[in-house]
Parts: C-alpha cells; sequence; structure tokens
C-alpha cells in the first residue's frame, strides 16, 4: 500500500493541469514542466485535485505508484512556489561572484571555477560566500546545487569548502588527539 500514491495531490489557484494519456503538462505563474508518466498508472483529476491509481498490487506498478504521487506532487509545487538550495562557502579566501548567468568560484585551486547553471535553473549570490539555486523542476535544482558542492567538497578535518546551508560536518581529530600524553 502506497502512503503516497493514494494521498491526493492539491491543485492551488493559478496552476493548470493537462492530461493526456501518459503525458502531464503543468503550466503555473512561474513557467510550465511536462512529463511523461508509465502508461499502466493512470492519472485523473478530480476538481481541484490529482489522483493517481495502479492497476495491480504486483511490485512494479507499487513502486512506479509512490514515484509517480510524488513526481506529480514536485511538478505543482515547482510551478507555483518553486525550489531554492542554498550553499555556504566556507574557508580563508573562499569566494564567489556573478558573471551574467554563470557564478565564478574562488576555492583555493590554482584557478577559477565557472560554474555555468543548467537550463530552467537561476543561480544568485548573497554576499560573496552564499550561493542560491532556484528553479521550477526540483531535480534540476537538486543535481546543480550537488555539481556546485562536488567542486570543492568540505574538508573532514578542518570544515573548509563548499557545504549546504544548515549541513553540520563532523571534524575528524587530527594525527595529534591519537598520542596519548
Amino acid at each position: 500500500m502506497s502512503r503516497i500514491g493514494n494521498k491526493p495531490i492539491p491543485i492551488p489557484t493559478g496552476v493548470q493541469v493537462e492530461i493526456d494519456g501518459a503525458k502531464v503538462v503543468v503550466k503555473g505563474s512561474r513557467g510550465t514542466l511536462t512529463q511523461s508518466f508509465n502508461p499502466d498508472l493512470s492519472i485523473l483529476r478530480d476538481g481541484d485535485v490529482l489522483r493517481v491509481t495502479r492497476p495491480t498490487d504486483g511490485r512494479e506498478h507499487r513502486a512506479l505508484h509512490g514515484l509517480t504521487g510524488a513526481l506529480l506532487a514536485n511538478m505543482v509545487i515547482g510551478v507555483s512556489e518553486g525550489y531554492q538550495r542554498s550553499l555556504e562557502l566556507v574557508g580563508a579566501g573562499y569566494r564567489a561572484q556573478q558573471s551574467g548567468e554563470s557564478i565564478i568560484l574562488q576555492v583555493g585551486y590554482s584557478h577559477p571555477v565557472e560554474i555555468v547553471p543548467l537550463p530552467k535553473v537561476v543561480l544568485s549570490l548573497e554576499g560573496n560566500n552564499r550561493i542560491n539555486v532556484n528553479g521550477i523542476d526540483k531535480q534540476a535544482v537538486g543535481e546543480m546545487a550537488a555539481r556546485i558542492r562536488r567542486v570543492r567538497r568540505p574538508n573532514a578535518y578542518t570544515g573548509k569548502g563548499i557545504r549546504f546551508a544548515g549541513e553540520r560536518v563532523r571534524l575528524k581529530p587530527g594525527k595529534s588527539a591519537g598520542r596519548k600524553a
């Protein structure tokens, strides 16, 4: 029994949903998202609510039931509210600067690293050490944030690097902690 798949997806005012078989188009104030789903599952609009039903209780249909419900809910939230991930640059001399749509990072390498955003993703800066990744597609926003973090992951000993906002980095004790006095 999929709890997420059975959960009805409310459609806020100002959001239009077009269902054409297995293809769903969601339009809102922030943009348009299109996605094709498995044709075995049926997506029904019941007033201002979307529902996903599965034909059988087979393993594959149960898995796709929850996945389809979650993806539809993400599409509706994306076109109405949007998604945002924030990253922080921690370290002496670590900074970022805006260059058109892209961002240039100085994170301890001998060269600057240029980050070009994915389609439907906007990169912006707060100060010179906080990067905001905004967009309507949750997957694209998460992927872009992960690519930026991958440039310089947080160091386990010093904590320097690029981390998600609010991420706690557990620091390992250094070599001197292992010595007995």
